[in-house]
C-alpha cells in the first residue's frame, strides 16, 4: 500500500495558502485526498475551504472534523488550537517549525531572538500537550526555504538581481546554506505523517545541497539566465549599504549580512533514516 494512502483521512491543512501549504494540497488531492484547507483566502483548484483565521475568536464553530492535521501557520498560532482540533478528532499532527529555532537564538537582533524563542516556546507546548492527549506529533524544521518567484529568500535574492544586475556580498559569502525546496517539504509532510518511526519526533529539512552563500547565488544568476555578477564587499560596507537601503528593504537588518559568512547547517540523516527524505539539488529556474 502506498504511503498516500495510509494517511488517516480526513486530513486539515492549516495555512493552506502558504508557500509550503499550496504544494501539499496539490500532493494530497493528487494521491486522491480530498483535504480541508483551512485558511484566510481560498486555495487554488476545487479543493473545500474553510475561510478562517487561527486567531480568530469564532475558530471553534468553523474547524471540520479531522483525524491528520497539517500544520503550516505559523507554530507559535498553534499551541492555543490544539484543544479544538483534539475535540475534533485530531489522532495525527504535523507541525512546520524552523532551523530558524537554532540560527537565530543568539542574533544580535532582538526581533530575530524573540523569533527563535516563539518557535522554541510553541515546539514544546506542541509536544507536551500532545504527549499529554495520546496525539502522535512530528515537527519538521526547514532551512532555507523556496520556491521560484514565491518565496522570501531565494526569490528575493532573484528580485534584487534583476532590479540591480549585480549582487553585493558580505565578506567572501563562504557561510554555507542548504536550500530547500517548499514542494520537496510538502512531500516530506506526507511521509513522515504516514510513517511510524516519525511519531513523537523533530527533524531538521534541509535541501539536496551544501552550497557556499557565493555559489548559491551563482546559481540563482543561472537560474536567471544571466551571466553572474557578485559584487565582494568588506562587511563594514555592505553594512553601511544594507542601512542606507532599509527604507526600500523591510526587514533588511546587520544581521544579515554577517550571516553571510556563517555555516547555517543541519543533518537531515534521521529523517532519511525514518521517512525516506530525498530533497532535490538546488538548481533554481525562474
Amino acid at each position: 500500500m502506498s504511503a498516500e494512502n495510509t494517511l488517516k483521512t480526513p486530513i486539515l491543512v492549516l495555512g493552506a495558502t502558504s508557500l509550503i501549504g499550496t504544494f501539499l494540497m496539490e500532493r494530497l488531492q493528487a494521491a486522491g485526498h480530498e483535504p480541508m484547507g483551512l485558511s484566510r483566502r481560498p486555495p487554488g483548484g476545487d479543493a473545500c475551504w474553510i475561510d478562517a483565521d487561527l486567531k480568530g475568536g469564532d475558530l471553534a464553530e468553523q474547524l471540520p472534523g479531522a483525524a491528520t492535521v497539517f500544520s503550516l501557520s505559523p507554530i507559535w498560532l498553534l499551541p492555543a488550537v490544539l484543544p479544538l482540533l483534539k475535540a475534533r478528532g485530531m489522532k495525527r499532527l504535523v507541525a512546520f517549525s524552523s532551523t530558524s529555532r537554532f540560527t537565530k537564538e543568539t542574533s544580535p537582533e532582538a526581533s530575530e531572538r524573540a523569533v527563535a524563542k516563539a518557535l522554541a516556546d510553541a515546539e514544546a507546548a506542541v509536544e507536551a500537550f500532545c504527549a499529554e492527549q495520546d496525539v502522535a506529533w512530528t515537527i519538521l524544521r526547514p532551512t532555507l526555504i523556496y520556491a521560484e518567484g514565491r518565496d522570501g529568500n531565494v526569490s528575493r535574492l532573484a528580485g534584487l538581481i534583476r532590479r540591480f544586475k549585480v549582487l553585493p556580498l558580505s565578506g567572501s559569502g563562504g557561510g554555507l546554506r542548504q536550500p530547500v525546496h517548499a514542494d520537496d517539504l510538502a512531500a516530506g509532510a506526507i511521509a513522515a505523517a504516514t510513517a511510524p518511526a516519525a511519531f513523537d519526533r523533530a527533524y531538521a529539512l534541509v535541501g539536496g545541497e551544501t552550497l557556499p552563500y557565493r555559489e548559491m547565488a551563482r546559481r540563482v544568476f543561472e537560474g536567471l539566465g544571466r551571466r553572474p555578477a557578485i559584487l565582494v564587499l568588506p562587511p563594514w560596507l555592505f553594512s553601511l549599504l544594507l542601512t542606507l537601503a532599509r527604507p526600500f528593504f523591510p526587514g533588511a537588518t546587520a544581521a544579515m549580512g554577517a550571516r553571510m559568512s556563517q555555516d547555517l547547517t543541519f543533518d537531515a540523516s534521521d529523517a532519511v533514516r525514518d521517512f525516506g527524505w530525498s530533497p532535490r539539488d538546488f538548481r533554481p529556474r525562474f
